[in-house]
C-alpha cells in the first residue's frame, strides 16, 4: 500500500459543506464521495453508539499490537475524510445545534424513515425556512410517496423485491439453483452513487438559477433502474428473464469456462472476436458454422456451443488461455479472490490500496477512489473518524461555541 501525501491540490468541492445525518451505507457512501472531492463533511452521530456499522464486526481494525480496536471494517469502508460530531437531536438543545449547522451548510444527507426527522424540526420544509439554498437529500427504501413509503428498506430485501435476485444464481434445474444476492450491498452502493449525481445536479441548478431543493432517493427505484438491459428484455417481450448463472442473456460466449487448473472468464463481444477465439481454441470451423457464425445464432444455439467450448478449454491452464487470448485481442481474465485482486499488477499500478494515519491503529487501509481528475484530484485528508472525534472543533469553528458551552452540553448528555 502507498501512504498518502495530504498536501494535495484543492478539491473540486472544497467550497462546500455537507451535513451527513445518514448511517450504514447508501448515505455515507454519497457523503464519502463528496468528501473525497474536497467537500467538508460533518457526520452527525448518536452519542455513545454512533453509526450502526461501527459495531458491524468482526473484523475490526487492529492496533499496533494486533488487538482489535473499536472500529469495524464495515464502518471504515464509507466514512473517510469526514468529521464526527456527536449530537443527541432528540433533545431540544441538540435540535438547535443541528439546525444551526444546517443553516451554515450547502448539502444535507439523511436516511431516516419518511417523516422521521419532522418530529425534531429537521425535515426539509423546516430547514428550508432557515436556509433556502440547502440541498436536502433523503434516502429511503421506497421513497417519500407510494404505498410502501413508510416501510423500512434494506439492501438485501430490495435486491429480492426489485428483481435482481431473480436474475442471479444458477439456472433452474442445475444443482445449487435458487435465488442468490450479490456479494456486496450493491443496491446501497448504487443508491449512494445516484444520490451523488443528484446532489451535483442540484448544485448546478442552484448555481445557475438559485435556490436549493429536496432530493427523494429510493433504494427500490435505483434497483429497478439498474436492471438495465434485463429490464428492457422484459419490457420489450413480456417474458421475465431467468437466472443463467455466469452466462449473459444476450451474448454468447460470455461466461466462465473450466481450465486445466481452474476457471477463467471469456467475454466475446462480437463476431470478429469469436473468430479469433475459435482459432486460438483450435476450432476455426466454429466461426463459419451456420449455428455459430453470428451472435444471434450463438445465443439461439447456446446449448450446443457452450459444451463444445467447455470440452476445449480444459486442455490449457488459466494462465495459458489468458496469455494467448490477450495476444489475439479476445477479452478474457481470471477469477480472482481479494488477495489476488490487491496483488494484481494493474491494481497496484493504479494505487487502489492506500493507507491513512489513524489515531488507534497508526495507519488504516483504505480502497482508493476510482475518480481521477487532472486538475482537482481526489484528496485523502483524514481517516474515518473516531466517534465524536471532532465535536469540540466543529462546534467551536462552525458555530462559534466556546469550550465552556460545549463542556456544559456534554455534561448534560446532549453531546
Amino acid at each position: 500500500r502507498r501512504s498518502i501525501d495530504r498536501r494535495a491540490a484543492r478539491g473540486a468541492l472544497s467550497h462546500l459543506r455537507v451535513l451527513d445525518l445518514s448511517r450504514v451505507l447508501a448515505g455515507p457512501w454519497a457523503g464519502q464521495i463528496l468528501a473525497d472531492l474536497g467537500a467538508e463533511v460533518i457526520k452527525v452521530e448518536r452519542p455513545g453508539n454512533g453509526d450502526d456499522t461501527r459495531a458491524w464486526g468482526p473484523p475490526f481494525l487492529k492496533d499496533a499490537y494486533g488487538e482489535n480496536t473499536s472500529e469495524a471494517a464495515y464502518y471504515l469502508s464509507a466514512n473517510r475524510n469526514k468529521q464526527s460530531v456527536t449530537i443527541d437531536f432528540t433533545r431540544p438543545e441538540g435540535q438547535n445545534l443541528v439546525r444551526e449547522l444546517a443553516a451554515k451548510s450547502d448539502i444535507l444527507i439523511e436516511n431516516f424513515k419518511v417523516g422521521g426527522l419532522a418530529a425534531y424540526g429537521l425535515d426539509y420544509e423546516s430547514l428550508k425556512a432557515i436556509n433556502p439554498d440547502l440541498i436536502y437529500c433523503s434516502i429511503t427504501g421506497f421513497g417519500q410517496t407510494g404505498p410502501y413509503a413508510k416501510r423500512a428498506g434494506y439492501d438485501f430485501m430490495i435486491q429480492g423485491l426489485g428483481g435482481l435476485m431473480s436474475l442471479t444464481g444458477r439456472p433452474e434445474g442445475d444443482e445449487g439453483a435458487g435465488p442468490v444476492k450479490v456479494g456486496v450491498a450493491l443496491t446501497d452502493i448504487l443508491t449512494g452513487l445516484y444520490s451523488t449525481v443528484a446532489i451535483l445536479a442540484a448544485l448546478a441548478h442552484r448555481d445557475h438559477d438559485g435556490g436549493g431543493q429536496h432530493i427523494d432517493m429510493a433504494l427500490l427505484d435505483v434497483q429497478v433502474a439498474c436492471l438495465a438491459n434485463q429490464a428492457m428484455n422484459y419490457l420489450t417481450t413480456g417474458n421475465a428473464p431467468k437466472p443463467l448463472g455466469n452466462a449473459h442473456p444476450n451474448i454468447v460466449p460470455y461466461q466462465d469456462f473450466p481450465t486445466a487448473d481452474g476457471d477463467f472468464i471469456l467475454t466475446v463481444g462480437n463476431d470478429g472476436q469469436f473468430r479469433k477465439f475459435a482459432e486460438v481454441a483450435g476450432q476455426p470451423q466454429w466461426a463459419d458454422d451456420p449455428r455459430f457464425a453470428t451472435n444471434k445464432l450463438r445465443v439461439a444455439n447456446r446449448a450446443v456451443l457452450i459444451p463444445l467450448i467447455r470440452q476445449a478449454t480444459v486442455f490449457k491452464t488459466t494462465a495459458e488461455w489468458v496469455a494467448q487470448l490477450e495476444q489475439a485481442g479476445v477479452p478474457c481474465g481470471p477469477i480472482n479472490d481479494l488477495s489476488q485482486v490487491f496483488d494484481d499488477p494493474q491494481v497496484k499500478a493504479r494505487g487502489l490500496a492506500i493507507e491513512l494515519p489513524h489515531a488507534l491503529a497508526g495507519m488504516v487501509p483504505q480502497v482508493a477512489s476510482p475518480i481521477r481528475l487532472s486538475q482537482t484530484p481526489v484528496e485523502y485528508r483524514r481517516a474515518p473518524p473516531l466517534l465524536g472525534e471532532h465535536t469540540l472543533e466543529v462546534l467551536q469553528r462552525v458555530l462559534g461555541l466556546g469550550a465552556g458551552a460545549v463542556e456544559a452540553l456534554k455534561a448534560d448528555g446532549v453531546l
